[in-house]
């Protein structure tokens, strides 16, 4: 009976470390929820800010729009026939929504091997890091949200291509992106850290 109540309180125990965290909107409660002030989130965030030069609203506001803070989030599946789930339109996962091609690239380029793109260390750094190469690559602000997430979604090439000029959505996106981010922004002078 111990053995299976202490399994029970492991499992309960890494559930809720991995759960996704409520009231997204908020920037406090989430790392409120994740560890407090200069614990966990709070602080990995600030630690890829630091080496990236990337502000933390920035980091949480493309994590929320990619994934909404979910560690394991993926694009649905395309319907086959219109009702039979099929293929997921892309390798999009967790956090970052970082595909298999563009991870790998980050793993490489940067020696780390054991990351993982629902780990929120690794996730944040991540974006970090993307946002960093969009900064050396096509000449973005690192606090430029709009342009970020636009190289962000478009990558490197489709940005500098300019693909996302004719594209409502993409801009649409980058916007709520940068709005979330002066929401964030704001919200952290506030917060009690």
């Amino acid at each position: 009976m111990k053995v299976w109540l202490t399994l029970l309180l492991v499992v309960l125990f890494l559930s809720g470390c991995a759960a996704t965290p409520t009231h997204t909107d908020n920037v406090c409660a989430v790392f409120d929820q994740r560890g407090g002030w200069f614990n966990n989130w709070y602080k990995y965030a600030k630690n890829t800010e630091k080496e990236y030069g990337v502000p933390v609203p920035v980091l949480m506001a493309t994590i929320y729009k990619e994934s909404g803070f979910n560690a394991r989030a993926k694009p649905p599946r395309t319907k086959l026939l219109g009702f039979i789930p099929w293929k997921r339109p892309s390798s999009a996962y967790g956090y970052p929504q970082a595909l298999d091609g563009t991870w790998n690239w980050y793993k490489d380029a940067t020696g780390r091997r054991g990351v993982k793109r629902n780990d929120f260390k690794d996730a944040v750094r991540f974006v970090g890091w993307y946002h960093y190469q969009s900064y050396k690559k096509n000449g973005v602000a690192r606090n430029d949200t709009y342009n970020l997430y636009l190289n962000y979604y478009a990558g490197h090439g489709g940005y500098a291509r300019g693909t996302w000029k004719n594209n409502k959505w993409m801009k649409g996106a980058a916007q709520r992106t940068a709005s979330m981010a002066n929401r964030y922004e704001q919200q952290m002078q506030g917060c009690g850290r």
